[in-house]
């Protein structure tokens, strides 16, 4: 059977950095091909060459049997190649249909209403479930991710690009998923699949690949014998330890109190409503929810970054309210952002200078407001060293760095000031394998020093293995507070759904 898609010896260099070094690699009709690695191993650069977006500097590329000459989007997508990227590519003040069209054609007018027909009618044969005539602002982050790949579908792709297509997605919309691409299969269309996920990735792939250090290291084409331990394996060149070792501790004294807590919008709607909830030294207070529920809004409130409609924030036996962010920090709060782009990190800015963004009016890297170079770059070595922060030097923009390292910089410079209360914010949404580890231990070591800790994560297994407690937010609500013991998935998933019962009664937010 002739590859729908072929790469040979795909080689792409950015200066000095070889991202791909002589890959090869085959799509066949109607298949599920998973591209695994670490942060870093090359797996966007691959696709971004692929599709257009990067020109390879050696090597070629063949669709359908024949040689193609692939130098911008326009032209993989010509060739029935499409990708969703990990951040969506839409405008949130046009409706679906809108987007959809956006750059398909160059006259000035449209028929909308055909065009919302022949949406409709290919949003129903694809299962996907899209409303052509709503607002993007309006829809989930599952919602919205299938707007993105009915976009593709539309314009004609026959080989799709999906680039951590779940690392945003609840398990529902997760499952939901699987299920569009079960119906894509078997309707002709091929798919690369690239996730950190490894269950999924088993669960969906008919084979694996695996890139490591810019080249294909594996191919696992049987994947009956496979498990996740063999794939964590195969991506890291070594014995990864899936899962964490939490020893038992007794928690301290209440660091963090919320009490009544009300957030509203612009229009004085409520957001968070009457929350309440403690976090004590030496404890992880994991908060579940499926995404949009609140927590983005709960975590502004409790962190001074959005103003309180109601209720309190107590911080090391502090009253919080209405004071500015910076004196939450200098009362004891670290914050590891839900999104590491455009609240952790100023991309444009060195690695060296992120490291700093808290911490560069202190001493010893400020005296009589002037900066002690020496004192910066040999902390900023140390804390490059300490957290394994892959970059070739200190001045290298923070934008060019992979995920996992952008977040390895956040995490290593908040946990460095020792904070008294950690939020930790989807700390590893869209990180490998090796980094979600260094993530985890990090955050348990601070657990360990007595740090409190309060987790928030759409990732149900990432809370119920950290977790000491586990608190259940569902349309700005506290449903319940659940000690560890009783914490499990049927329980939290309930409360998660706004159902309250006597598995997952748990305790009064507490």
């Amino acid at each position: 059977m002739t590859p729908v898609l072929s790469v040979r010896n795909i080689t792409k260099r950015f200066g000095t950095n070889t991202a791909n070094d002589h890959v090869t690699f085959d799509l066949y009709p109607g298949e599920v091909h998973s591209l695994l690695g670490e942060n870093g191993a090359g797996k966007s650069t691959l696709m971004n060459v692929i599709y257009g977006v990067y020109g390879a500097d050696e090597g070629e590329i063949f669709v359908n049997g024949k040689r193609a000459e692939i130098a911008s989007p326009k032209e993989a997508i010509g060739l029935g190649i499409g990708m969703v990227h990990q951040h969506f590519m839409l405008i949130p003040a046009f409706t679906v249909a809108e987007n959809i069209v956006l750059g398909m054609k160059k006259e000035l007018r449209l028929d909308m209403k055909q065009v919302e027909a022949q949406i409709l009618e290919a949003s129903q044969k694809y299962d996907l479930h899209v409303d052509p005539h709503a607002l993007v602002s309006t829809l989930s982050v599952g919602e919205q991710q299938r707007v993105e790949i009915l976009k593709v579908l539309f314009r004609g792709a026959k080989i799709l690009i999906l680039d951590e297509p779940t690392a945003v997605l609840t398990p529902q919309e997760t499952e939901e998923l699987f299920k569009i691409l079960r119906n894509l299969k078997k309707d002709g269309v091929s798919v690369i699949f690239i996730s950190h996920k490894l269950n999924e990735v088993l669960s969906i792939s008919d084979r694996v690949s695996i890139l490591r250090r810019g080249k294909i290291t594996n191919c696992f084409d049987d994947l009956s014998q496979c498990d996740p331990q063999v794939l964590a394996s195969a991506m890291v060149g070594y014995q990864v330890r899936l899962g964490v070792d939490k020893a038992e501790q007794e928690p301290g004294e209440t660091v963090l109190e919320v009490r009544d807590l009300r957030v509203d919008d612009e229009r004085k709607r409520p957001i968070i409503k009457d929350f309440n909830l403690s976090v004590r030294a030496g404890e992880i207070v994991g908060l579940a929810g499926v995404d949009g529920n609140g927590q983005s809004e709960l975590i502004k409130g409790i962190a001074g970054l959005m103003p309180l409609s109601g209720g309190k924030v107590v911080l090391c036996g502090q009253e919080m309210n209405g004071k500015p962010p910076r004196a939450f920090i200098d009362a004891g709060l670290g914050h590891i952002p839900e999104d590491r782009h455009r609240q952790g990190l100023v991309l444009s800015m060195s690695v060296l200078e992120n490291l700093f963004l808290e911490t560069i009016q202190d001493k010893p890297y400020s005296k009589a407001h002037v900066l002690q170079k020496k004192a910066i770059t040999e902390k900023a070595k140390e804390l490059v060293e300490f957290n394994d922060i892959r970059t070739a030097s200190l001045d290298l923009e923070a934008g060019a760095l992979s995920g996992g390292n952008q977040q390895k910089i956040i995490v290593g410079r908040i946990l460095d000031q020792e904070p008294k209360l950690l939020i930790a914010a989807h700390p590893t949404r869209g990180l490998d394998i090796g980094a979600t580890e260094f993530v985890h231990r990090c955050i348990l070591k601070a657990r360990e020093r007595g740090c409190a800790v309060l987790l928030v994560s759409t990732e149900l297994d990432e809370i119920l293995a950290l977790s000491d407690r586990v608190a259940v937010i569902y349309e700005g609500e506290c449903m319940g507070v659940v000690p560890q013991a009783q914490a499990t998935k049927n329980a939290i998933g309930l409360l998660m759904a706004g159902v309250k019962n006597k598995e997952a009664s748990g305790t009064a937010a507490s």
